[in-house]
């Protein structure tokens, strides 16, 4: 089984995806650190010598590369089930899982780690907000295409797994 966990930046990914994976006694896989990896420079150097439409394409491939692979948890960026037909991909090959949080919340959570992502590091504090907001208008639409929706201030990952395992 793969499991594609997906939602906003800061929504929890990472962290539920370890411990998803601990759990389920899968392997895990990060679509970012899989492209840092295989490129040899960050998500930061990559927007900035070659772009977002190439980062878009490297992170499609770094999907691609998890549908070769069995019982994984994979944590995808923020705007990966956004582009091109990743959400119907996810959809065909595993369980999507969307961590659905408020701007509020992803808003105090990116305050704290906006350095080293770059759509959002340069920006004010209202521009944060501001920038939150319109990326989940525009995301959103994909988000809700994912078969379990959570909220991610109240992820409780033992439910979420017992949840996954009655999939099968």
């Amino acid at each position: 089984m793969r499991i594609f966990l997906i939602g906003y930046m800061a929504s929890g990914k990472s962290k539920t995806g370890e411990l998803l994976a601990s759990l389920l006694g899968y392997s895990l896989e990060d679509t970012d650190t899989a492209i840092v990896k295989s490129e040899g420079r960050s998500i930061v150097e990559i927007f900035s010598e070659s772009g977002e439409d190439a980062f878009r394409q490297l992170e499609h491939n770094a999907l691609l590369a998890t549908f070769k692979k069995n019982n994984i948890v994979v944590s995808t960026g923020g705007g990966l089930p956004c582009s091109g037909d990743n959400m119907q991909l996810m959809n065909e090959q595993g369980v999507t899982v969307y961590l659905e949080a408020n701007a509020g919340l992803l808003f105090h959570r990116l305050l704290q780690s906006r350095k080293g992502r770059p759509l959002l590091e340069k920006l004010s504090d209202v521009e944060l907000m501001e920038k939150i907001n319109a990326h989940l208008a525009e995301r959103t639409l994909y988000y809700e295409m994912a078969k379990i929706k959570v909220p991610a201030a109240s992820l409780n990952v033992k439910k979420l797994a017992a949840q996954i395992q009655s999939l099968k």
